[in-house]
């Protein structure tokens, strides 16, 4: 089992900036891909980023240049810099960890809310 909370979510402003964080628990071990995901009112769930085990890195072409996944190993933590938001980048976030024998774990999400 693993545990995923997310945090970090609130209103920017257009072209400001917002760091999300999922804090991961369980069998961390167990963790091949995680992931940050997000879904608008009425749109389907989307991938935004994800970090393997090996540091590998892909991104939606929507967010590339403007948002970064990273990872603490020692804060067991997974984070998304985000930077030049725009309205369009309003959605609840959602953290995602895909395991070896490829079960997948999600949080709660965070709402990200881009607006004037």
């Amino acid at each position: 089992q693993v545990q995923l909370v997310e945090s970090g979510g609130g209103l920017v402003q257009p072209g400001g900036s917002l760091r999300l964080s999922c804090a991961v628990s369980g069998s961390r071990f167990s963790i091949r891909t995680m992931g940050w995901y997000r879904q608008a009112p009425g749109n389907q769930r989307e991938l935004v980023a994800t970090i393997t085990r090996g540091g590998t890195t892909n991104y939606a072409d929507s967010v590339k240049g403007r948002f970064t996944i990273s990872r603490d190993n020692a804060k067991n933590t997974v984070y998304l810099q985000m930077i030049s938001l725009k309205p369009e980048d309003t959605a609840v976030y959602y953290c995602n960890a895909l395991t070896y024998d490829t079960r997948d774990y999600w949080g709660q999400g965070t709402q990200v809310t881009v607006s004037s």
